[in-house]
Parts: C-alpha cells; structure tokens; sequence
C-alpha cells in the first residue's frame, strides 16, 4: 500500500504529484496492462528482440 504523508502547509496538488510518482514506481499500472489480455510466448519473445535490437542500434548511432 502506498503511503503519501501531506506536509503542513503543502498543496494538495503537490501530495498528488508525489502519490502518482510513487504508484507509476511500483509498475502496478503497468503490470495490469500486461496481464490484461493473453499473449503468446512466441510473441513476447519476438517483441523483446525487436525492443533489444532497437536500444543496441539507439547505442551504437549515439557513439558515431
């Protein structure tokens, strides 16, 4: 469970900014999203490739 503590004197604005940083931390939004729908291992692993191969060539195009 998350846990925000309102300062005095804080805007409530603030305190909500502060709760939804530390909720988007714990990836549980993130995690419902995932487990929504089924999806094949075959498919997860292809999707992780392409992702892999993606960063690798961010990489390699920010050394040159």
């Amino acid at each position: 469970m998350i846990v925000v503590n309102v300062k005095e004197n804080e805007s409530i604005d603030k305190a909500l900014k502060r709760f939804k940083k530390k909720f988007e931390k714990t990836g549980v939004l993130k995690e419902v999203r995932r487990r929504s729908y089924f999806e094949k291992p075959s498919i997860t692993r292809r999707s992780e490739r392409i992702r892999a191969a993606y960063r690798q060539r961010m990489i390699s195009e920010a050394n040159l």
